[in-house]
């Protein structure tokens, strides 16, 4: 969906900007968002595990793959959201997007941090990689 949303948009752009260009169909969004979704729902996830396991969490890695592919599924309304050709609203849904799934992740992290000090670093790690994924998805696809 976020290839399709975002051929989708960029030959909305372009219409929009010059009708006497031709538009084709940008391949390499489907490969970009296949390795970059399913790369990050994979590797992110396992790092947390096993760093979360190294110092002594019971963590697990089903768990932390559901929680994460369930932080991603707002991606999903908001892809078609970034159809809107205004530049500052799109901007504004993909920040507001990218920031409750941030939420998302780091309120279901708390429970395998507890109060350790040292660990609620992770927790900004997992808010700003929630954060940049969410950039990520903006400035690749939605240009």
């Amino acid at each position: 969906m976020l290839a399709a949303f975002g051929n989708c948009a960029t030959y909305l752009i372009q219409k929009r900007t010059d009708r006497t260009t031709t538009w084709s169909f940008d391949v390499g969004y489907v490969n970009a968002a296949a390795c970059g979704i399913y790369g990050y729902s994979l590797v992110v996830p396992v790092a947390f595990y096993f760093l979360l396991r190294y110092l002594g969490s019971n963590a697990s890695l089903i768990r932390f793959w559901c929680m994460w592919g369930y932080s991603l599924s707002i991606f999903i309304p908001t892809a078609f959201l970034l159809l809107i050709p205004v530049e500052i609203l799109r901007w504004i849904i993909i920040l507001v997007a990218g920031t409750a799934s941030s939420c998302f992740v780091t309120l279901n992290l708390t429970s395998y941090i507890g109060g350790s000090n040292d660990l609620r670093m992770m927790m900004i790690v997992a808010f700003l990689l929630q954060m940049a994924l969410a950039i990520f998805i903006k400035v690749w696809f939605f240009p």
